[in-house]
């Protein structure tokens, strides 16, 4: 049983760092940027991933967790590239709004 006490305490602290980590870069989007992205506004997601953080936290109940966990994924696999698309998606190094994903695109010519 101690085995699984320490896989389930890494899973939690995994589940924990991952809501900070949506939250943060919640708050550093621009407010701007979540209505250019039609999404909920930016007040709504730092409620949600915070109140997510605050469960991981503080209230050991496995179905909170897991609904925060929902909305810690649905942030980072629907709002944050939205966020980034609309912003130029700032981690980029450099490169033309015609680069695609595997190098610049040329139409073809």
């Amino acid at each position: 049983m101690q085995g699984f006490a320490g896989f389930m305490w890494l899973l939690f602290t995994a589940m924990t760092v991952l809501a900070v980590v949506a939250l943060v870069m919640a708050v550093m989007a621009r407010e701007d940027a979540y209505r250019a992205a039609s999404k909920q506004t930016k007040n709504f997601w730092m409620i949600i991933l915070g109140i997510a953080v605050l469960v991981n936290l503080l209230v050991p109940m496995l179905f909170l967790q897991i609904a925060g966990l929902i909305a810690t994924i649905v942030f980072f696999v629907d709002v944050r590239p939205a966020l980034q698309q609309v912003t130029g998606g700032r981690g980029r190094r450099g490169g033309s709004s015609s680069d695609g994903p595997y190098g610049p695109y040329n139409g073809g010519r």
